[in-house]
């Protein structure tokens, strides 16, 4: 009986045939196609417990009208072009603009005081 049983592993092992398993990634990110990104993404998305209530953009509500209503920098410097502010180290003026360029560890800081109103503003231009 096990003669029986070893001579039919042996006639079924020698028309059995192997192959070499190929791993084939599916994600874009790791060489799969690039076809598969949107698939991928949206099935993300449909997975995604949570929800964005302020998703408008990212910024929802956000009022921007105060970049363009002349109020940023007590209105002197709102309408004027910034590629006008001194980068060498010292003090100098415009107007009622007064400005003091220091280079500190954070970079190249500007100081920029409205001599009419008093308010001050500061640029910090990173290293």
């Amino acid at each position: 009986m096990k003669s029986l049983i070893l001579t039919i592993f042996l006639i079924a092992s020698a028309y059995s045939y192997g192959q070499q398993l190929v791993y084939t990634p599916i994600n874009p990110a790791f060489g799969g196609s690039e076809f598969n990104y949107a698939w991928m993404l949206s099935s993300a998305e449909s997975q995604n417990k949570f929800k964005d209530d302020d998703a408008l953009g990212g910024l929802g509500d956000f009022d921007f009208d105060f970049l363009n209503d002349g109020s940023l920098f007590g209105g002197d410097l709102g309408g004027q072009n910034l590629n006008g502010l001194p980068t060498t180290q010292g003090t100098s003026s415009n107007g009622n603009l007064e400005y003091e360029v220091i280079e500190g560890l954070d970079g190249l800081i500007i100081n920029i005081l409205n001599a009419a109103t008093g308010e001050q503003s500061q640029i910090i231009i990173p290293n």
